[in-house]
């Protein structure tokens, strides 16, 4: 594990933005499979492999990228580490960044579907405020911790990691009917 490890860091400081946007891909479709296969039990032969590559995507098109340009326009704007530092930060990140990006996703989500105009705006009306509540119960004290401990090209696969838990929610959310 050590030697995968090292060998990220040194991918990640070579190539940050591939590394980073990558790794949301891969930890977003993981995400999908474990709702699919511990939240809704649903067993590989029954297995949406569909889906799971709709999350992968987004990840790989907008998740990624957006949160990756976002942090590194986070440092620019709020200079430092300290904890009143990471404190704005995360304001800035629940603020801004955290409804924009969420509406993107349920969005994107509805058009990688195949939804009709009209279904997308009916799920988004239906989801939108839950999701984004259960966000502000678990990524606040995440962030503030990423911003003041992980160094800049850590963390997005910080947050990947605690989201491939986030990423199941979002998976079972937006797929139930």
């Amino acid at each position: 594990m050590a030697l995968l490890w090292r060998g990220y860091q040194i991918l990640v400081t070579k190539h940050p933005v591939k590394m980073q946007v990558c790794s949301a891909a891969t930890l977003m479709m993981l995400g999908d499979v474990i709702s699919q296969q511990v939240v809704e039990s649903r067993g590989f032969k029954h297995h949406d492999w569909p889906r799971s590559g709709r999350m992968a995507f987004i990840g790989l098109i907008y998740i990624g990228p957006c949160v990756t340009l976002w942090y590194r326009a986070l440092d620019y704007l709020v200079h430092g580490t300290s904890k009143t530092a990471a404190l704005k930060k995360m304001l800035l990140d629940q603020i801004i960044c955290a409804p924009t990006l969420l509406g993107g996703f349920l969005t994107l989500m509805g058009v990688l579907s195949g939804l009709s105009s009209d279904q997308i705006a009916s799920k988004f009306k239906k989801d939108y405020k839950d999701v984004l509540i259960t966000n502000y119960y678990i990524w606040p004290a995440v962030q503030i911790a990423n911003f003041y401990f992980v160094p800049l090209n850590h963390r997005l696969i910080v947050v990947q990691f605690v989201a491939i838990f986030w990423n199941s929610y979002l998976s079972w959310k937006t797929n139930q009917q």
